[in-house]
């Protein structure tokens, strides 16, 4: 069954095609209408020239004997009166006067021209003494019918994309959310299925970041949630000042690991920097050294961005370094041709070649690391997310004496 939009179009095109036809054919109508009225006056004045009033019915005869022969038709002439004048050939009907124009058996013409002087010269033959009859409208509703059977592959080709289009979107709006729709072409309807395409994988790859993040959160809560709960437990038998440390140590756990869920959360979301500003790459480090304890060197330069997200950027970096790494860790600042590079070492045992590319996956655990030592959570994620968001990238290059290094490339700030 075809769809109500190929119905709307395919009509909508036969209905223009009509209407045009229709009228062309009025206008061609009233064209030959208006031709053979000039052409019937000027055979009127021919035939009234040939067959003057003042001629006696000899030389009548004589003459329509003349076009009898030559025309092979039967010729008659009346009067005013419609009596009889003279005639040639065989005889014509009675009723002959009453119908000015008829076709008889076969290709037999019979026609009636009324003369100035009100005589009537009637003509039986085999080919009119007229234009040549024509149907216009005919033609035309045939040239409409065939543009009409030519548009029916186009008009169906357009909306058989659009319903595959429609089936997409219902499928992905059920819950399909591998779902997609051929993008074939380069018109309006290929376009609008490559920005469904476009936004079906922003959504899909959200849904999976969202699930794997909840998935991952949840499990990495337990642990120090347990832990918290015995601290109190035992809290409550002994207080005590090591077992109140305990405690205050897993709630800022738990509250970091929140704050960086929600900010992972946060920035799957933006497309787009708030409010960037203009930020000294190389102050910000020393900043957050000066903090850690991290060796910084290098030279200024200066990026535009979010200072509070790049701040986390390089505090994570550093925090990562010193939790699974081994001191002494620096962190460099350089530039390189148009961008500026961020490199924060440590002398740890680095992580596996095969594994470079997935240390960077929230919750990441490096194999070989059990459960209860836990993973890396959303340090190097974040790191990440907002090298990304700042239109850089972050990489993590392996050292020959050992440990690991990971290297943030930014953009500097236009001159």
């Amino acid at each position: 069954m075809r769809s109500r939009l190929f119905l709307k179009i395919y009509l909508t095109l036969l209905a223009s095609l009509a209407a045009v036809a229709v009228a062309s054919a009025g206008f061609v109508w009233l064209g030959q209408g208006e031709e053979d009225l000039s052409w019937q006056s000027q055979r009127a004045r021919f035939v009234a020239a040939l067959i003057p009033a003042d001629m006696d019915r000899r030389s009548v005869e004589a003459t329509l004997e003349r076009f009898s022969r030559t025309f092979d038709a039967d010729i008659a002439v009346y009067d005013p009166h419609g009596r009889l004048i003279a005639s040639a050939g065989r005889p014509l009907p009675r009723d002959i006067l009453e119908r000015r124009w008829r076709r008889d058996r076969g290709d037999v013409h019979t026609m009636v021209t009324e003369l100035p002087d009100g005589r009537a010269v009637a003509a039986r033959m085999e080919r009119p003494f007229r234009p040549a009859g024509r149907n216009p409208l005919a033609y035309l509703a045939l040239i409409a019918g065939v543009i009409g059977l030519a548009a029916y592959p186009v008009v169906r080709h357009l909306t058989r994309r659009l319903e595959r289009l429609r089936r997409g979107v219902d499928a992905w709006g059920r819950g399909d959310f591998v779902a997609r729709v051929p993008a074939d072409g380069s018109d309006e309807v290929a376009a609008v299925a490559k920005s469904f395409n476009k936004a079906a994988d922003h959504v899909e790859r959200l849904i999976k970041s969202h699930r794997a993040l909840l998935a991952n959160a949840s499990h990495e809560l337990r642990s120090p949630l347990a832990r918290l709960r015995v601290a109190i437990d035992l809290y409550e038998q002994a207080p005590d000042e090591k077992r109140k440390e305990e405690i205050v140590r897993n709630l800022a756990e738990l509250d970091t690991l929140v704050e960086e869920i929600l900010l992972a959360s946060r920035l799957d979301h933006v497309e787009k920097l708030d409010a960037p500003e203009s930020v000294d790459l190389l102050a910000l480090v020393s900043e957050e050294g000066a903090r850690n304890g991290v060796e910084v060197s290098g030279t200024p330069a200066i990026i535009t961005g979010d200072a509070r997200l790049l701040g986390r950027l390089v505090r994570n970096l550093m925090q990562n370094a010193l939790r699974h790494g081994r001191p002494p860790v620096s962190a460099t600042v350089a530039r390189v041709g148009g961008a500026v590079e961020l490199k924060v070492r440590d002398h740890g045992p680095g992580v596996p070649e095969s594994e470079s590319a997935r240390v960077f996956e929230p919750f990441y655990r490096p194999s070989g690391r059990s459960e209860a030592a836990g993973g890396w959570g959303l340090g190097l994620a974040l790191v990440r997310q907002i090298a990304e968001r700042h239109g850089g990238a972050v990489r993590y290059e392996s050292q020959l004496g050992g440990g690991a290094c990971f290297v943030v490339k930014l953009p500097l700030r236009p001159a």
